[in-house]
């Protein structure tokens, strides 16, 4: 199958374009490529949130409106502490989903808190996987970042094999951590930091994965990490994305 040009990679504003955190170049896998979140891109977002709501439900409530993502990606492109990056199929051009690094702090910490979610047309291949690798590659490279997190509700079995499947150790047990859809839910605390990166069976080889497992199923959203909850099912809050944003999608 052709491959459709993706903007990022291909456009010569990219560098403008791009959020504080995302990379100074396109990081691109065989199947996807990383691309900063921009305004423009709201109409097929949105369009794509609302096609996936059976999906995401009740883990992950990202903007279903214009408005709703403009503000949610104000925030990702404008705050240092948070970085968003679209997962764009390279045959298609189509946004397949996203990840954003969240409460990013440097200095002795370097951690960021995970938030992600694939929409329904891309849900099941593997996408997620593959670009959740180059952006782990891009934390702990250029980034400077040592550590990240994922906190992912106990029920969304999809997230969990996720995350483990890309390495991440589960760390301990939150109770009640985040505010999501109208209660404040428990939480499995995953982290990963550069050391696990150079496990066995982690190392990439030629590709941007995090290891050569099975894809897994859908994965509508790993929780975030983060310090201040979300808000209700309709999507308001000051997150960063879906996982967060606005609302309660987990990822604040």
């Amino acid at each position: 199958m052709p491959e459709h040009p993706v903007p990022c990679v291909s456009s010569a504003s990219y560098d403008s374009a791009a959020a504080p955190g995302a990379p100074s170049r396109p990081a691109v896998g065989p199947r996807v490529a990383l691309c900063p979140f921009t305004l423009a891109d709201g109409d097929e977002f949105t369009a794509a949130a609302r096609a996936s709501t059976t999906l995401h439900r009740p883990w992950l409530f990202p903007p279903l409106t214009e408005d709703a993502y403009t503000a949610y990606a104000g925030r990702l492109i404008e705050d240092p502490a948070r970085a968003g990056f679209l997962l764009r199929e390279r045959t298609s051009g189509r946004i397949a989903g996203f990840v954003n690094i969240n409460n990013i702090v440097h200095g002795a910490f370097r951690c960021g808190a995970l938030g992600y979610g694939i929409f329904a047309h891309a849900a099941g291949r593997g996408l997620m996987r593959e670009g959740l690798g180059l952006v782990l590659r891009h934390a702990f490279g250029p980034l400077g970042l040592h550590r990240l997190e994922a906190n992912v509700q106990p029920g969304n079995a999809a997230s969990i094999a996720l995350v483990r499947g890309a390495g991440f150790r589960l760390e301990g047990f939150s109770p009640a951590f985040l505010h999501i859809d109208g209660a404040w839910r428990d939480h499995e605390r995953w982290a990963i930091t550069t050391e696990l990166m150079t496990g066995p069976g982690l190392d990439p080889g030629p590709g941007p994965g995090v290891g050569p497992g099975p894809a897994v199923g859908p994965v509508p959203v790993a929780a975030p990490g983060s310090r201040s909850g979300s808000r209700s099912r309709s999507g308001s809050g000051s997150g960063s994305g879906p996982g967060s944003g606005s609302g309660d999608f987990a990822e604040r």
